[in-house]
């Protein structure tokens, strides 16, 4: 049982319940968000005709709410605006930390952050709310890009559609730390330890077409 006041942990549910590594998952809703916010990139599983299918694509979240993007001609889109009263969907975010090597094959692991989201996603109609939900996408990927930028006008409004999400079944799962060896396989000479692995930006290369004026924003010279 969590001692974190009730507002701070996402409810524990049948589906955000792990059969494995119990320890490891969490329902801190600050942890989820630090999960959420430094990543763009989702995986948005859904069930077309009977048969599951997971898509890559961006997102933004905005307090408990989560936005992904698409096309107006994608498929969870499509089901999402047919379907009442939505598109049931599980969405996965995963940051890998470092990679774990045992000595023997069978303990090799990952460490890593990740959140399951399950619930059901709705499609944005509201002009207002799609304009504050794509600011949202640019500024996940890019912080401060979103009015550095030209707003979409009402021809590229009407070919994007955006997905809402309320994060309810919410849960976080975690590995930290080195190998897991047991203990008649530490005398083996393998060498054994993690590999820490960090995401990183290269220097930002401009258009060949930019006007040499325009000078690199500062949000651009910090990442």
């Amino acid at each position: 049982m969590s001692s974190l006041p009730a507002d701070s942990v996402y409810r524990t549910t049948e589906r955000t319940s792990p059969t494995r590594g119990r320890a490891r998952a969490s329902y801190d809703r600050e942890l989820v968000h630090s999960i959420l916010d430094e990543a763009y990139v989702c995986h948005l599983g859904f069930v077309r005709d009977g048969a599951p299918v997971v898509l890559p694509t961006l997102y933004g979240r905005i307090g408990e709410t989560l936005y992904i993007h698409g096309s107006t001609g994608s498929r969870p889109l499509r089901m999402a605006g047919q379907a009442d009263p939505g598109l049931e969907i599980c969405l996965t975010v995963t940051h890998v930390d470092g990679l774990v090597l045992a000595r023997s094959a069978f303990h090799h692991s990952i460490n890593y952050r990740s959140v399951v989201i399950h619930g059901t996603a709705h499609q944005v109609t509201d002009e207002e709310e799609k304009r504050v939900a794509l600011d949202a996408l640019v500024d996940q990927v890019v912080p401060g890009r979103a009015h550095d930028s030209r707003r979409a006008n009402p021809k590229e409004l009407a070919a994007t559609a955006v997905l809402r999400l309320a994060l309810e079944e919410v849960s976080a799962k975690c590995r930290t730390g080195g190998p897991n060896d047991d203990p008649e396989d530490r005398s083996l000479p393998y060498w054994s330890g993690v590999i820490p692995l960090a995401h990183g930006h290269g220097a930002p290369l401009p258009a060949d077409d930019l006007d040499p004026a325009v000078e690199l924003p500062d949000y651009l010279s910090v990442l």
